[in-house]
């Protein structure tokens, strides 16, 4: 009798570890007055992953600014002085908590639909501790491709199947490698393209404030979308 404990204890440790497993991946919902995205973050870049988890567990990006739009490029928003920020005021110099060191993967690139950490000039390249974009970016040739390869790039050559994607979806090529790279919309890039086309005043400020709320996915919904969309999703959003 005594001998079968062990067995069963051991046999409920396994089977309470798979049911507290819980979700692969975890999702932030970013809402906006010009609609709403959901954003996967990557398990490849857990510094960024769990720094953004955090924010958006405490709510302190919420009532933050998209503060700079620009088109065809990114939205860029997280400031904290942008929740009391005056009109025309310039922003993107303040974050909150310390900077996150860099996290690049050669695998994860500027693709459109990708959120990434803003950084200032430090030559480590760590990130913000909040500031971020998603990119909206454009469509390339290949001769602009070759010609950022050997320009913006200096020499490094942009592999054939992120290639192929900066053709046909679009992104920003010549930020790969130089800003860390996170996560990934996999519902609602439509958000990305209203802002990026509002008006825009000094510094690349929208005219009208661009307030966000941001927050954590449920286990349940993140459960959902981790059988909807697999690893590194490639689609056309």
């Amino acid at each position: 009798m005594f001998k079968l404990i062990p067995a069963i204890c051991l046999a409920l440790v396994v089977s309470t570890s798979a049911f507290a497993k819980g979700p692969k991946n975890q999702y932030v919902r970013i809402k906006t007055a010009y609609g709403i995205c959901i954003v996967r973050l990557y398990n490849e870049t857990p510094l960024h992953r769990d720094n953004f988890v955090k924010l958006a567990r405490e709510g302190s990006l919420n009532g933050t600014l998209f503060h700079r739009v620009i088109h065809d490029f990114m939205i860029q928003g997280g400031d904290p002085d942008s929740k009391s920020a005056k009109p025309g005021q310039a922003l993107g110099e303040n974050s909150i908590g310390n900077d996150v060191p860099a996290e690049f993967k050669d695998s994860l690139f500027h693709k459109r639909g990708v959120i990434a950490a803003a950084r200032d000039d430090k030559p480590a390249k760590s990130s913000s501790g909040s500031q971020f974009y998603l990119v909206q970016g454009k469509r390339f040739t290949d001769e602009e491709l070759d010609r950022l390869e050997q320009t913006r790039l200096k020499g490094r050559k942009i592999p054939v199947s992120q290639r192929d994607y900066y053709k046909s979806v679009g992104g920003v090529p010549h930020l790969d490698l130089n800003y860390t790279v996170f996560g990934e919309i996999v519902i609602g890039i439509d958000m990305v393209e209203r802002i990026a086309a509002v008006k825009t005043g000094a510094n690349d400020r929208p005219e009208k404030d661009v307030p966000m709320t941001v927050e954590l996915l449920t286990k349940k919904e993140c459960e959902q979308l981790d059988k909807i969309y697999p690893p590194h999703f490639l689609g056309q959003l």
